[in-house]
């Protein structure tokens, strides 16, 4: 185990900083363009809850969050256009928001901030008549809370955990526990309650089973629930990050306690936040941009390539590695031959391009001849950078290199305010989810939100 972790009676911890930081959170705080960001992260997260309607699995979370809610209730399910309760919302917009393999992602944590943050302080903040000052410095206060745990836990963690189903417990704790207006005490026993609950296993992957969106749906419902009841008086462990038998000693070997508190209230690691371009699993988007380099500059055909070298970092091995043959279009997302076969067939790779072509045979054969190798530059930025490189060997002999320093939609190469809302309406519309004039309307809300009195629904 780690030997960095402090012992149990420590005079001041880590937990009580991050509660402490997360229940006093003013927006009046929050850097200007931390705020914009922030609202264009809400942006990008609804098209991304709405994309997620008709899905087979998301569906039969909802219905069975339906099933189990009220007939009506003050919050907001997205894809159903009903209200219910702010749990059964939590879980069903949790639910949603990971399908398309579009939300957002902080490269530092390998963690996805959106699916567990905004649906479960959205339904709060309905529930709860908050303003929109206050739901968005709790997202704000999630989001910092969330991506420090991730960065904490680590990459031995990442390995077998799925963070976003893990720390997103403790992001959507906090985004709720803001909003709740808990003590700083109570904020650390919703910690304890939802960092006991945490959970999500890669195993799924081998499987092309469902179990991804219920880790978002869980995590969003776990945090919620945490929040309450730490008001209601229920306590929870007050170490359960770095104590004995806490997160770190279970489920990591490399924690680093001093993420937690890494430059609190100066560095906004929501600011650091990705926005992902392309529909599919964020370790193949690096080496997806350099193949795509490559073939636009040499104006390559699918059938001029002979074979691919995908040069990654350990962590795409261990989450890409085990899918071979992916047998569901959500698997193939997660198959780094069938991303870059796409990339080399379609120059892109989106939602309509892996529902019309993840088992097309041109993508298929690409997909044979595309092979990881770890690079040990790479490697070694990871995951604070994640660096694109491919070699390209064609079939008249040449061999040409690809590289890109900044996938598209990180910080240094981010998504336009015009793109971002641009991608939320093209994922709305994908399954009829929302109409590009109830998006564009959606978007004047949520951008009003700091003067909102109150948070209502956002669809009509």
């Amino acid at each position: 185990m780690n030997a960095r972790l402090p012992v149990d009676d420590a005079a001041t911890t880590h937990e009580a900083t991050l509660a402490a930081f997360a229940t006093t959170l003013e927006l009046s705080a929050v850097p200007a363009p931390v705020l914009r960001r922030a609202e264009e992260l809400m942006i990008d997260w609804l098209g991304s809850a709405l994309a997620g309607k008709g899905a087979r699995p998301v569906e039969a979370i909802v219905r069975f969050a339906e099933a189990m809610g009220p007939a009506d209730g003050p919050s907001e399910i997205l894809i159903h256009r009903r209200g219910t309760s702010p749990l059964m919302a939590a879980m069903a917009n949790g639910a949603s928001s990971h399908f398309a393999e579009q939300d957002d992602v902080h490269n530092g944590s390998v963690f996805h901030p959106a699916a567990v943050v905004f649906p479960p302080a959205l339904a709060v903040a309905q529930a709860e008549g908050a303003s929109g000052a206050d739901l968005l410095a709790a997202c704000i206060a999630g989001y910092e809370v969330g991506i420090r745990v991730g960065e904490f836990l680590g990459r031995s963690h990442y390995k077998i955990f799925h963070t976003t189903g893990t720390a997103g417990t403790l992001a959507a704790a906090a985004a709720v526990g803001r909003l709740l207006r808990l003590s700083a005490a109570q904020m650390v026993d919703a910690f304890g309650s939802a960092g006991t609950q945490a959970a999500g296993l890669w195993e799924f992957l081998r499987d092309g089973a469902d179990s991804k969106q219920l880790h978002t749906a869980h995590a969003s419902a776990a945090g919620l629930t945490a929040a309450y009841l730490a008001r209601d008086g229920v306590t929870g462990a007050k170490r359960i990050l770095e104590g004995r038998q806490g997160l770190a000693a279970g489920m990591s070997s490399d924690a680093d306690p001093a993420r937690l508190v890494d430059g609190l209230r100066m560095r906004w690691t929501l600011a650091e936040t990705s926005f992902k371009y392309h529909a599919s699993c964020r370790h193949t988007h690096p080496a997806a941009d350099a193949l795509q380099q490559v073939m636009r500059a040499h104006k390559l055909r699918a059938e001029d390539v002979k074979h691919v070298t995908a040069r990654v970092h350990q962590g795409a091995i261990d989450v890409l590695g085990p899918v071979v043959d992916p047998a569901t279009v959500h698997q193939s997302k997660f198959s780094m031959g069938t991303v870059l076969g796409m990339i080399a067939v379609d120059d892109r790779a989106g939602l309509a391009e892996f529902d019309r072509d993840w088992r097309d045979p041109r993508v298929a054969a690409f997909r044979e001849r595309v092979t990881m190798e770890l690079d040990d530059e790479v490697d070694r930025v990871y995951p604070g950078r994640w660096i694109g490189k491919v070699t390209v060997e064609t079939n008249d002999g040449r061999r040409l290199e690809g590289r890109v320093d900044e996938p598209k939609g990180d910080p240094g190469n981010t998504l336009t305010p015009e793109e971002i809302e641009d991608k939320a309406v093209r994922l709305a519309r994908y399954r009829d989810g929302a109409t590009a004039d109830e998006m564009r309307r959606a978007f004047a809300t949520i951008r009003a939100l700091p003067g909102a009195p109150r948070v209502g629904r956002l669809l009509a």
